[in-house]
């Protein structure tokens, strides 16, 4: 993709906190979706809030404004929409129910026009129509989910990456910078040998919109490879799952005298 293509990122907040996103990294969100030279055009935030609870609530009106005024530092306008509450005439029981979903899909739809790629941030299926017409449009769509991702949304879009997967995405603790001997990342178990007891995991390790070249010995990949024992995954983890591309591991990465290799592998994901 040629260098100053016009970016779209819109990010269904609360959708995105309820399925492993919390804690996301906005600034780190922008700097991967703007990856290889893109433009930020449209940097769209969606978030739903309790307006009663808003009134009552000290705690949870501060944590919301100092949430918005975070994003708006990092130049997101943020689209804020108060959750609608009905209730069941037949049982009593209340429920909320908010257009966020919509708002948003129609600004993705309007916004396409003038925009190279758009990169969606929600685990909904209900955005495949949208989708489908924004395509329709020339606009590239590009999915970043975390846990109980739509099936039908993953096939819909043209590329999807796991959040799990982008270095500093989520916190990690480590004292090390990713990637680095001695420090613990993210990755996928891509080969893995049963009768021998050992394969190999892979972990992005830089920012580039080459993350088709998934061999990582190829000099453009941004990936790259550990060899991992059976003893160093977790106890209870059914092998038989692995390899795998849907289970996202957290491991460290250690140097010895056979060169990286991965250690206390733990499974963090398995959508």
């Amino acid at each position: 993709m040629s260098n100053q293509y016009k970016v779209g990122i819109y990010v269904d907040a609360v959708n995105v906190t309820m399925n492993g996103g919390y804690g996301l990294r906005y600034d780190t969100l922008r700097k991967f979706a703007c990856r290889d030279g893109g433009l930020p055009s449209r940097l769209n935030v969606y978030l739903c809030y309790d307006e009663e609870r808003l009134k009552t609530d000290a705690e949870y009106r501060d944590r919301n404004k100092r949430f918005c005024d975070m994003l708006r530092d990092f130049e997101y306008k943020v689209i804020e929409k108060p959750v609608q509450v009905y209730t069941n005439h037949d049982t009593g029981e209340k429920v909320s129910k908010s257009t966020i979903d919509m708002d948003m899909a129609v600004d993705m739809l309007v916004q396409a026009e003038f925009l190279d790629k758009i990169v969606l941030l929600s685990s909904n299926g209900s955005y495949c129509s949208a989708v489908n017409a924004i395509q329709n449009k020339g606009c590239k769509v590009e999915l970043i989910g975390f846990d109980n991702v739509s099936a039908g949304l993953k096939k819909s879009v043209d590329a999807y990456v796991s959040g799990y997967l982008i270095p500093k995405m989520l916190p990690i603790e480590s004292p090390y910078a990713w990637g680095d001997p001695g420090s613990r990342v993210r990755g996928v178990c891509y080969d893995f040998s049963h009768s021998d007891g050992y394969g190999f995991m892979r972990f992005q390790s830089k920012f580039t919109d080459n993350l088709w070249i998934t061999d990582s010995r190829d000099c453009d990949s941004p990936y790259k490879t550990v060899f991992a024992h059976i003893s160093q995954f977790e106890e209870n983890l059914d092998s038989n799952h692995i390899p795998s591309r849907d289970l996202i591991f957290e491991f460290d990465v250690i140097e010895n005298e056979k060169g990286l290799v991965a250690e206390n592998i733990v499974l963090v994901s398995g959508n």
